[in-house]
């Protein structure tokens, strides 16, 4: 396994994003998309465990320079503007895609994407988009609508949901069901009980905001990611 940082342009932002390459000849690659913290060490963590596996993991950079927020406020003021601007949210994570399959060894035939919190709005606005990727999954992810491109959706979607996150009640995982069903996409979610928002992220307790790591279910998530991707890339 080996690792660099790539720099990429979408709409005149200059892009950073991490790249750990599999030991593999024609690996799929897989996109990381990032909680409202950015492009920190988690996703770069996730990028390692998934090269050894065998597939090439790009942590994408939703915000440009690669910045990365110092507390919940700085958080907030980075990922706002994307979720109030969906259109431009979809052209950063496209724009990621495009740069991922040039990358060396990827077959650009077996793609997937990921995302954490912020970055599971983010995965399923690619979804959204029409983006010709095989499947995405969704880690705690933000589960509010968006526009479904007209040229339909090509990807399987994975959700992996706490069953108690409080940014996203039972009200928001009913809309989003009828949506995926109206739009006829291959869909599934599975809901871990007695579980808040960020379970797969040790770093992330904190009880006013709703947070809180639970073991269980962040070994059951990946584990439910991995079946997903013997799935879709057979």
């Amino acid at each position: 396994m080996r690792t660099e940082q790539i720099q990429y342009k979408v709409n005149g932002n200059n892009m950073l994003g991490y790249v750990a390459y599999s030991d593999n000849d024609n690996s799929p690659l897989v996109l990381i998309a990032h909680t409202w913290a950015g492009k920190d060490s988690f996703v770069h963590d996730r990028a390692d465990d998934l090269a050894k596996l065998g597939y090439t993991a790009m942590a994408v950079d939703m915000y440009g320079e690669g910045r990365v927020g110092a507390d919940a406020a700085e958080n907030e003021s980075l990922m706002t503007p994307l979720v109030s601007n969906r259109d431009e949210l979809k052209d950063r994570i496209q724009g990621a895609l495009e740069a991922g399959r040039k990358l060396e060894g990827v077959n650009p035939a077996k793609v997937a994407a990921i995302g954490y919190c912020f970055g599971g709005l983010v995965v399923l606005d690619l979804v959204r988009s029409g983006a010709d990727v095989n499947g995405v999954v969704s880690f705690h992810g933000l589960l509010m609508p968006s526009e479904i491109s007209n040229d339909g959706v090509k990807s399987k979607v994975l959700v992996l949901h706490g069953e108690r996150d409080p940014m996203v009640p039972l009200e928001m995982v009913d809309e989003f069901q009828k949506e995926m069903t109206a739009a006829s996409i291959d869909w599934q979610l599975h809901s871990y009980g007695g579980t808040y928002h960020a379970f797969t992220n040790p770093d992330a307790n904190d009880p006013t905001l709703g947070t809180q790591y639970n073991e269980d279910a962040d070994k059951r998530s990946w584990s439910s990611m991995l079946n997903f991707f013997n799935e879709i890339f057979a």
